[in-house]
């Protein structure tokens, strides 16, 4: 009970900040217009709620371009924030819009959240259901007349992670080819050294607590004391899955979070470099998790994730 009220303290934390940080960005638009698309029916149309699985949360909504003159599409994912606890698909309509509006088919898809109702869920099971999803994407696609060939995977803050996971993780096995991973404040590695602004790294109950909840597995203080504990994390690290195979990637953290901790965006940085991954790494250094205060460099992160967009989803 000590590690699952661990657990549930730090997400109700993070859930709060995290709603009060991102609703500045959300309520302002840096880029005047400039990734906002106008959406009707000669743009294209949006499919919502359809299923991949058994479980309330275990469904998507598909966003295709008007234009069926392609012999193939490019897929675009992305996956909405909220902490873990929190968020749905229809909060990133706008995004979704833009993206399908590029003539890409886009899809926004839902996981079961980790709530008292549902204690059991964590970032490896939202992982797993993220994995499960994408053939249900890739079918539902083509019976509409969209054969897809190649994709892109993306989200912001949880879903930011859950998007690195699978690119990294996960493209192996995917339906469609990976070819570009974008997102912004997603945690990338879970070390206890880098999550210290939560006390972790001086309070081994409360790491075991955070990392039993996030990873699914039980991990007692011993394992955290003894490195033990990494072992359990990995699957949920991308950090630990980027290979000199990693397909390009754009990110961009805030300097001052205190949720998702800038310190633990270093590790994954390192493993980028160290293999050679074309990527490029936007850093707010006014702002939190919400990227509230660095409008340039948030739009110049929407730049070059156009920018890459262009280079890697083309045919």
């Amino acid at each position: 009970m000590k590690l699952l009220k661990w657990g549930l303290l730090y997400a109700a934390a993070f859930l709060a900040a995290f709603v009060g940080s991102a609703l500045l960005k959300l309520n302002s638009d840096p880029t005047h217009g400039k990734y906002k698309a106008h959406w009707d029916d000669t743009v294209g149309k949006v499919y919502t709620d359809l299923p991949y699985g058994t479980g309330a949360a275990n469904k998507f909504d598909l966003y295709v371009p008007a234009d069926h003159s392609q012999e193939s599409y490019g897929l675009v994912v992305y996956l909405h924030a909220g902490g873990f606890t929190a968020g749905d698909k229809a909060g990133d309509a706008e995004m979704l819009q833009w993206l399908c509006s590029k003539g890409y088919v886009a899809a926004g898809i839902n996981y079961t959240l980790f709530t008292e109702e549902n204690p059991d869920a964590s970032v490896y099971s939202q992982s797993e259901e993220i994995k499960a999803a994408m053939p249900y994407v890739a079918e539902a696609a083509e019976k509409l007349g969209y054969k897809l060939d190649r994709m892109a995977i993306s989200g912001g803050s949880a879903g930011g992670c859950l998007a690195l996971i699978y690119a990294y993780r996960d493209a192996d096995t995917s339906p469609v080819p990976v070819k570009l991973v974008f997102e912004a404040v997603g945690p990338g590695s879970f070390y206890v050294e880098d999550w210290g602004i939560f006390g972790l790294d001086q309070n081994a109950e409360a790491a075991a607590g955070l990392f039993s909840v996030m990873s699914g597995q039980t991990i007692s203080p011993k394992d955290i004391a003894s490195g033990a504990y990494l072992e359990a994390v990995k699957p949920i690290s991308a950090d630990r899955w980027v290979t000199k195979d990693t397909v390009p990637s754009v990110l961009c953290y805030g300097a001052h979070d205190k949720m998702q901790p800038f310190a633990a965006s270093k590790p994954l940085v390192a493993a980028l470099e160290e293999n050679g991954v074309d990527y490029r790494y936007f850093v707010a250094e006014h702002s939190g998790h919400g990227l509230q205060n660095d409008n340039k460099v948030y739009t110049a992160y929407l730049d070059a994730v156009a920018e890459y967009l262009d280079k890697y989803m083309k045919e």
